[in-house]
């Protein structure tokens, strides 16, 4: 059985998705502008990507979803030769952030599609109420 929803559930629902990918987004742009960095002190870690964790959240009725957590992600840094690098290692090697400047741009991409998605779903729905009323007004 499909359970209807009136159109405060579906902007409501809506605007839960538009915070949570705008969350999404700026998680990936702090993953882009550390994509680079290194550790401050010899042979240490350097910035390790993070990664939102969303789950389903209940509004007005209706589910929407909700940023739960940023996490670390675990995959391994890469290592850079470079002696001459304070963060260096003793054998001269220096660890890299484990970010991919390629992915963290397709998944913004991925984000900035999914925020654009629920604006035209917010902006369909308004229109829809719009027509409505105009109905009920003849």
């Amino acid at each position: 059985m499909v359970k209807s929803i009136n159109s405060d559930q579906t902007m409501a629902v809506a605007a839960s998705a538009l915070k949570a990918q705008q969350a999404r987004m700026r998680i990936i742009a702090e993953n882009i502008a550390n994509a680079d960095s290194t550790s401050k002190v010899k042979g240490g870690d350097p910035y390790r990507r993070q990664q939102p964790v969303f789950t389903s959240s209940p509004i007005d009725g209706a589910t929407g979803v909700k940023l739960a957590e940023v996490v670390p992600d675990s995959s391994a840094f890469t290592m850079e030769f470079d002696p001459a690098n304070p963060a260096a290692d003793t054998s001269g090697y220096v660890k890299k952030p484990n970010v991919n400047p390629l992915i963290e741009t397709m998944d913004m991409r991925e984000a900035q599609r999914a925020y654009e998605a629920n604006l035209n779903v917010i902006d369909t729905s308004r229109a829809m109420v719009s027509k409505t009323l105009d109905i009920l007004q003849k």
